[in-house]
């Protein structure tokens, strides 16, 4: 077996993060995006001693029970993988690999409480990142999302349906007016260019909308015209804000040098289990609004009584689960390294009326070294490597009774429970919480206790 060898193979098992397997001359094949029971065609991109990995090209044979994707341009756009499954399918082999990693790191004895579906299976997401580029070297302006196997190439995202049709509006509204003002889009190997990213936000619950244009300054361009455009529309939410956002970073990433408003305001609101938040252009806060309110729910649950108690949350983003703990707590703490979202969670938290708050900003792993109060238990919800291992000897030193551990990344998390249970915490129940259907991801929220 050779890189960038072209062969055939039949997929008999998966893998987290969605990658089929097989074996192949003693070695595992790890296919991304394909599943067992397919035939594909596949190219080989890595080879070991023990496994290799390769691109999947092309689906041979599908699944018995296989449907046709929602999307027209599913398979081209890189941005969902499982448009083909039954929903319930989709649920089946998130379950599973989830399940294998916990059997994999042996870790037994708990109470499995299933896996959450989200509630909308389509249109769920609150907030879109798009980017301008063309699919073809030298072709029209495009606006949408990286093609798949391809990072160079840009699919319009018109047809998208993890969004509701405003996003949709919104985004073909746009990139009909660029196109006829022939202004180049950003290109990041040289440095050069204008055009760079549509940023959308819009609160599931209260219909609130935010637009970002994100440009270089390499171009002395109006959006006078583009702002009335926008404001023109009819949408289904109510349009909240217009901005300019100037990016002159190189880094491919979404981000402001400088922020001008060109209508309205700067921010949204969004309600989740009865609190308001305020959503600024690059606020954290979870992309599923609906599914979110599963998620915190099922965080409080396992938490229980907890209104004697003094709950630290660490890794606290913009303080949601910590505000709505705090009804049921006599005290939260919480700490963040993002001195943006410390002072987004203060601000919520006087929005709320809530005063048994407390957010620091800081290294979580420093931070805790220097806090007088002791928890009597402590929530976990990490960034995609789990918990700092400087964090994690101070999670174990408090003591607390009890843990409860949300994550984005079931093999980072799987890692830090045993770190855990070598401590003497026992996993007591688990649940998975499916937040972006059509995608290979999932959180997972775990109970822990101290022996």
């Amino acid at each position: 077996m050779r890189r960038n060898e072209i062969r055939d193979f039949l997929i008999d098992d998966i893998e987290f993060p969605a990658q089929g397997t097989t074996q192949f001359n003693d070695r595992k094949i790890y296919i991304k995006g394909a599943v067992p029971g397919q035939k594909v065609k596949a190219k080989i991109t890595k080879v070991r001693k023990e496994y290799a990995e390769a691109k999947l090209l092309e689906v041979l044979e599908n699944i018995a029970d296989a449907i046709e994707p929602v999307c027209p341009r599913f398979g081209l756009c890189g941005g969902c993988i499982y448009q083909f499954l039954t929903y319930e399918k989709e649920l089946q082999l998130k379950e599973k690999q989830v399940l294998d990693l916990f059997k994999n790191a042996e870790i037994s004895g708990f109470n499995y409480e299933g896996i959450l579906s989200s509630p909308e299976e389509y249109e769920y997401r609150n907030k879109m990142e798009y980017t301008f580029g063309d699919m073809e070297k030298g072709g029209e302006l495009t606006l949408g999302l990286h093609a798949k196997n391809n990072g160079f190439s840009i699919v319009s995202a018109d047809t998208c349906r993890l969004v509701d049709e405003d996003f949709r509006l919104i985004l073909s509204t746009v990139l009909e007016y660029f196109r006829e003002k022939n202004l180049p889009y950003y290109r990041v190997m040289k440095h050069e260019g204008y055009l760079r990213n549509l940023l959308v936000r819009k609160s599931k619950n209260t219909g609130e909308i935010l637009i970002g244009i994100v440009t270089t300054t390499q171009e002395d361009f109006n959006m006078e015209e583009i702002t009335e455009k926008l404001k023109a529309l009819t949408y289904k939410g109510t349009l909240k804000g217009i901005l300019h956002i100037i990016n002159n970073g190189l880094a491919d990433m979404v981000r402001a040098d400088e922020i001008r408003v060109l209508f309205g305001q700067d921010y949204i609101y969004e309600n989740i289990l009865g609190l308001k938040f305020k959503i600024s252009p690059f606020s954290f806060f979870q992309t599923n609004s609906k599914g979110a309110e599963k998620l915190y729910s099922t965080a409080l649950e396992f938490l229980g009584d907890a209104s004697n108690k003094t709950v630290f949350d660490l890794y606290c983003g913009t303080g949601t689960i910590g505000q709505l703990v705090s009804s049921k707590a006599k005290k939260v703490i919480g700490i963040e390294l993002v001195e943006e979202a410390v002072a987004a969670a203060k601000e919520n938290a006087g929005l709320n009326g809530i005063t048994n708050c407390t957010f620091i900003a800081g290294d979580v792993a420093k931070v805790i070294t220097e806090l007088t109060d002791k928890p009597d238990a402590i929530i976990l919800d990490p960034p995609r490597p789990g918990v700092h291992p400087e964090a994690m000897k101070y999670v174990i030193k408090f003591n607390a009774p009890d843990i409860v551990y949300v994550s984005c990344n079931p093999k980072t998390l799987v890692t830090d429970l045993n770190v855990l249970a070598a401590a003497g915490y026992v996993v007591e129940k688990v649940k998975i919480m499916d937040m972006f259907p059509g995608t290979p991801h999932v959180e997972t929220v775990v109970k822990l206790y101290r022996k």
